[in-house]
């Protein structure tokens, strides 16, 4: 569709298009050079363990030809042992894992859309993971943990516009899968690196993250290869208003739900230097925000008025309306190596969050690390890191807790929960990773108390939490 009518363009406008020009012009020229350049199909992921077998594993070429026809496909395991050996609930092990099955369809190949694309993954989980009945932290201790199910995550349509620098995303989305994300965070065990502990407790049933995808949409905007322009809105609850766990509710990722108050995230991402070569140090800075339209108790106070410690009380929260937050991301190479790559040599993070106090668990959360990747000559894709979060009790949550003790209902104030982590990284192969890693949980949900003490006086005792994880891409 075009306007029927021509308009003369003042000079603030001729300057506003040449400015844009001027930012799209090197991305439309860099995308038709890559488009020209591309390195035949074969529909093996890249560093895929399919590589290892002869003919990549695709003796008869089927999978070769479905993707020159548009179809790739994927599976990816990932099981890990873990043990809280000191602390916590209680002392003890479990085994959990995730395979996944991804399938991605180009739509301009297969039948002629152009620009239009469609991804999907399911997830089949099995096993169960510690944090809820031996840590007791906030933080799951493993970013895998879920109920043991086989359910669908994302599901969506991509249209992309004047070659690749402005796409809409529509279907059941993840939000995790592109907003708040640390490449450096990535290779941490703890599920707070990828989708923080102040978002999943501050948005019902934790959010459109995993395990949960929601209905929703996303447009974004590349107005040149270092810009990023991203909105999204999504239906505020994956699983919707009940009882019980939020994953029982939703257990199979069929609800498709609508009718819930939505949730909006927008970024703003700028990224320097990520051309293997350059020669200055990669970054990339990200600043965005949430804004959830829908209801959240007061942590505090009642509707009646009263503390809801009191024991006169009706113990029904006073509503609050709406709930928001800002956040922002920096991922920033301190040394590169010779061989010129982005992603590797020496790099820190750093990942802060802000909520309001008088209705959210947490208030304010940091997390961030320093990675060292590919430092050895011998093993050029292990990587070792250093990470650490802190989440703070908000001070409404902490201000009901100095009510019950003065009330005599309760005995301890919240404060923060800790964590630090050390994870090594070993590429045994392609397409199969392993990871020893250990945590330490302090102050696991910011000091409560501890089940184990009727009286309520002693606080849950900090974990000790080692991994051994496996991952693999086929």
């Amino acid at each position: 569709m075009g306007l029927q009518h021509h308009t003369r363009l003042r000079p603030r406008a001729v300057s506003a298009v040449a400015l844009m020009a001027a930012l799209v012009a090197p991305a439309w020229v860099q995308a038709q050079a890559q488009a020209q350049t591309q390195t035949p199909v074969t529909g093996i992921p890249e560093n895929s363990f399919a590589t290892n077998f002869p003919a990549n594993g695709d003796a008869d070429g089927r999978r070769k030809a479905l993707a020159e026809k548009g179809v790739t496909y994927g599976l990816n395991y990932v099981g890990e042992w873990q043990a809280n050996v000191a602390g916590g609930l209680k002392r003890g092990s479990g085994y959990m894992g995730r395979l996944e099955g991804v399938l991605d369809v180009d739509l301009e190949k297969r039948a002629g859309l152009a620009g239009l694309s469609f991804h999907g993954n399911v997830f089949s989980i099995h096993g169960k993971g510690l944090t809820e009945d031996k840590v007791g932290s906030l933080a799951s201790v493993s970013y895998l943990e879920a109920k043991p199910t086989t359910r669908l995550s994302e599901a969506w349509l991509e249209q992309k516009f004047f070659g690749g620098m402005a796409s809409v995303r529509a279907g059941q989305l993840a939000a995790d899968t592109e907003f708040g994300i640390s490449s450096y965070a990535t290779q941490f065990i703890n599920g707070t690196f990828g989708w923080p502990t102040l978002m999943a407790s501050a948005l019902p049933s934790g959010g459109p993250a995993y395990p949960f995808a929601t209905p929703g949409a996303r447009i974004k905007l590349d107005p040149n290869a270092n810009v990023s322009l991203l909105a999204a809105l999504y239906n505020g609850d994956p699983a919707g208003p009940g009882t019980g766990d939020p994953q029982t509710r939703n257990r199979f990722g069929l609800n498709f739900r609508l009718q819930d108050s939505p949730l909006l995230i927008t970024e703003g991402q700028v990224r320097v230097n990520q051309d293997k070569g350059a020669s200055g140090l990669a970054g990339s800075y990200k600043l965005g925000a949430f804004s959830h339209f829908g209801s959240f108790n007061d942590q505090r106070f009642g509707t009646d008025g009263l503390a809801l410690a009191d024991p006169a009380s009706n113990g029904l929260p006073l509503q609050r309306r709406g709930n928001h937050g800002v956040y922002a991301v920096i991922d920033q190479q301190l040394w590169r190596p010779k061989s010129g790559e982005p992603d590797k040599g020496i790099g820190f993070f750093v990942h802060g969050m802000a909520s309001p106090s008088d209705r959210n668990l947490l208030d304010l959360y940091v997390d961030g690390g320093v990675v060292f990747a590919g430092l050895w000559a011998a093993r050029p894709d292990d990587v070792l890191s250093f990470g650490a979060a802190y989440a703070r009790i908000s001070d409404g949550a902490r201000a009901s807790d100095a009510d019950a003790i003065r009330l005599g209902t309760g005995a301890l104030l919240r404060n923060a929960e800790r964590l630090l982590e050390i994870n090594y990284q070993a590429q045994v192969m392609a397409g199969w990773q392993m990871d020893l890693d250990l945590q330490r949980i302090i102050s696991p949900a910011g000091g409560a108390a501890s089940p184990a003490d009727a009286t309520g006086r002693t606080p849950i005792p900090s974990a000790t939490v080692l991994t051994l994880h496996n991952a693999f891409k086929y």
